[in-house]
C-alpha cells in the first residue's frame, strides 16, 4: 500500500474521534449524529430519484410561514422525525414545517439533547432540479426531565453544541461542526457512506462573490443599496467588481460562500422589516458553521448568535461570509460614506 495515500475516514469514525475530545462523553451525542446521517441518506435516495416517482410537486397546503408545501418537504420532515424519535437521546424536536414543537412519543425514552431542523431548504426549487438541502442544529436541554419544552427549542444560538447541513446536488455533501472546526463529507453512493473530503474548512478572509436576490433592491435600506453599488464598481486594486451568484437555495448559496469566500445577504426591507429567514432553523446553525470556519454572521446590527429568541419561528435578516467583506458591509449599513467615483 502507498503510505502517502490519504486515510479513509467515514463520518461515523469522525464522530467517534470528535467524541474522544470531550472528557466524560457518554456516546449519547454521537448517537444523535449517527441517527441523523441515516435520515440524510434516506432523503438523498428519494431526492435522487424524485423525477421517477410521484414525489414532485406541491401538496396544496401551506406551512406556518405561508410557503407552499412540496411533497418532498413532507417526506424529508417525516423521515428526520421518525429517524430521531426513538433513539432515547432527544427530549424534543422542532421543525420549520411545524407550528409547534415535536414531542417524543410516550412509548420511547427521552434524552438530554434538542434537535431543530429545516428538513428541505430551497424546496421551491425542487421541480427545477436545483440543489436543495437540510439544515440542523443541536442543543443541550435546559428543562430538568421528561418531555422537552418550547424553552428548550428557543435557546440563543451561542448555546448550540453542533450544527450542520447537507447539500443534495451533483454530489451529496454533509458539512458539520461540534465547535472544533468545520468538516465536510461527501456521500459515496457505491458504498453508502459519507467520507471525509474537506478537513478543517476555512472560509477565505475576503472573497470576490456576492450572493443576494437583487430583485428586492428597491426595497432595501440606503446603506445596503450603497454597498451593492460599491461591490459593482470597478477597482482593480480591491478586486472589484464582485461577481453576483445567487441560486435561491440558502444551503447551496451558503455552501459556495463557505468554500470560495465573499458574502451572502438576505437583508430586511420595507415589506419584511424583521427579515425573512428563520433564526432557529437557518441563521443560527449557519452562523455557528461560518464562525467556526473563521467567518462572520450578523443581522445588520449584531452577531446572529447573540440574538435572544422570542419565538420558535422568529425571522431575521442575515449577512454572513468572509470577515473582511462583512466588516465593509457593516460600515455601509452604519452610514459610513465611501467614494464610489
Amino acid at each position: 500500500m502507498n503510505s502517502s495515500q490519504s486515510k479513509v475516514v467515514t463520518i461515523e469514525r469522525h464522530i467517534n474521534e470528535q467524541e474522544r475530545l470531550h472528557t466524560g462523553a457518554t456516546g449519547d451525542f454521537s448517537g444523535v449524529l449517527r441517527d441523523l446521517t441515516l435520515a440524510f441518506k434516506i432523503i438523498w435516495r428519494q431526492t435522487s430519484k424524485a423525477g421517477l416517482v410521484n414525489i414532485l410537486g406541491a401538496t396544496g397546503k401551506e406551512n406556518i410561514h405561508g410557503d407552499q408545501v412540496k411533497k418532498l418537504d413532507v417526506f424529508a420532515d417525516e423521515t428526520i422525525y421518525k429517524a430521531m424519535d426513538h433513539g432515547g437521546n432527544l427530549c424534543v424536536m422542532a421543525s420549520e414545517e411545524n407550528e409547534d414543537v415535536l414531542h417524543i412519543p410516550d412509548r420511547y425514552p427521552t434524552g438530554k439533547y434538542v434537535l431543530l431542523y429545516d428538513p428541505l431548504d430551497g424546496s421551491s426549487n425542487i421541480d427545477a432540479n436545483v440543489s436543495i438541502g437540510t439544515i440542523f442544529s443541536i442543543y443541550r436541554r435546559i428543562s430538568k426531565s421528561g418531555k422537552g419544552t418550547i424553552e428548550d427549542c428557543t435557546q440563543g444560538g451561542f448555546k448550540q453544541i453542533a450544527a450542520g447541513y447537507v447539500v443534495y446536488g451533483s454530489s451529496t455533501m454533509l458539512v458539520y461542526t461540534t465547535g472544533n472546526g468545520v468538516y465536510g463529507f461527501t456521500l459515496d453512493p457505491s458504498i453508502g457512506e459519507f467520507l471525509l473530503s474537506h478537513e478543517d474548512l476555512k472560509i477565505p478572509a475576503k472573497g470576490k462573490i456576492y450572493s443576494v436576490n437583487e430583485g428586492n433592491y428597491k426595497y432595501w435600506q440606503p446603506g445596503v443599496k450603497k454597498y451593492i453599488k460599491f461591490l459593482q464598481e470597478e477597482n482593480k486594486e480591491e478586486s472589484r467588481p464582485y461577481s453576483l451568484r445567487y441560486i435561491g437555495s440558502l444551503v447551496a448559496d451558503f455552501h459556495r460562500t463557505l468554500l470560495y469566500g465573499g458574502i451572502f445577504m438576505y437583508p430586511s426591507d420595507i415589506r419584511n422589516k424583521k427579515g425573512k429567514l428563520r433564526l432557529m432553523y437557518e441563521a443560527n446553525p449557519l452562523a455557528m458553521i461560518v464562525e467556526q470556519a473563521g467567518g462572520v454572521a450578523m443581522d445588520g446590527e449584531q452577531r446572529i448568535l447573540d440574538i435572544k429568541p422570542d419565538s420558535l419561528h422568529q425571522k431575521t435578516p442575515l449577512f454572513l461570509g468572509s470577515s473582511e467583506d462583512i466588516k465593509i458591509c457593516k460600515e455601509f449599513i452604519d452610514g459610513r460614506e465611501f467614494d464610489l467615483s
